[in-house]
């Protein structure tokens, strides 16, 4: 099972999150490209602790809205975000072969993720950009979502991801931030929603019920008061159940 986080998540002088204890613990890291928060520096500095630890790099891409933090959904014509996309993985590229890495798969972020999950149109974008970039590359995104299928038909490698520290709406999606079981709080539920999810393929959603969630790769958000002790949690509980490493 693969542990990753979104790191690089700065942006000039405000930084966010500890990147460097995280990628001691992680086995993925899900870098910003510049777009809802990163830049060139923080991109650069990530992707070099990043190789020297092992850790795979992946490009996490989001909308042009670093004022919102990609967390604002945006109406894109397809073309533009494809577009988008394959700039910022581009971006990234550049980075981790300086650091004599490459980047090793796709992951959309915020509102991007949720869209693209639902919506066709977004959805697409973001296949059509991996295909033009790197059909290698695999994405990483909800199973069963909107994303996923496509992907999926496209002839591209999908990797699905949960959430241990994020609540579930009973049809597999997940609960808005704006609600207030959006995010799961205690240290022990997120370990124990981690190894459910990775050794039973299932989670409990919000309304108590059991529902499937078949995943290769589980995420713990790097911009969490106490993330990196949640991520060690996660991370020993995951290691007693199973092997930890990139997918």
């Amino acid at each position: 099972m693969d542990l990753n986080a979104d790191l690089g998540e700065g942006f000039g002088a405000w930084k966010l999150g500890d990147d460097d204890a995280l990628l001691d613990v992680v086995t993925s890291a899900n870098v910003a490209c510049g777009f809802h928060a990163g830049d060139p520096s923080t991109m650069y500095r990530v992707c070099r602790s990043a190789a020297e630890r092992g850790v795979a790099v992946g490009a996490q891409v989001g909308y042009r809205d670093l004022a919102g933090f990609g967390r604002r959904r945006i109406d894109y014509a397809r073309d533009e975000l494809r577009d988008d996309i394959l700039y910022q993985i581009g971006a990234l590229e550049a980075f981790c072969k300086a650091a004599g890495d490459r980047v090793r798969y796709v992951k959309p972020h915020g509102a991007l993720y949720n869209t693209a999950a639902v919506d066709e149109g977004q959805a697409s974008a973001v296949v059509a950009a991996v295909l033009a970039y790197d059909a290698s590359l695999p994405v990483l995104c909800q199973p069963g979502s909107v994303l996923a299928g496509q992907a999926a038909a496209a002839g591209l490698t999908v990797v699905g991801e949960g959430f241990a520290d994020r609540g579930y709406l009973p049809d597999g999606r997940l609960v808005p931030r704006s609600a207030p079981d959006a995010l799961v709080h205690e240290v022990g539920d997120v370990v124990d929603r981690a190894v459910r999810m990775a050794v039973g393929g299932e989670v409990v959603a919000a309304d108590g019920s059991v529902i499937a969630c078949p995943v290769r790769s589980i995420c713990v958000h790097g911009d969490t008061p106490g993330a990196v002790e949640l991520a060690r949690a996660v991370r020993d509980g995951l290691s007693a159940a199973l092997d930890v490493r990139p997918f």
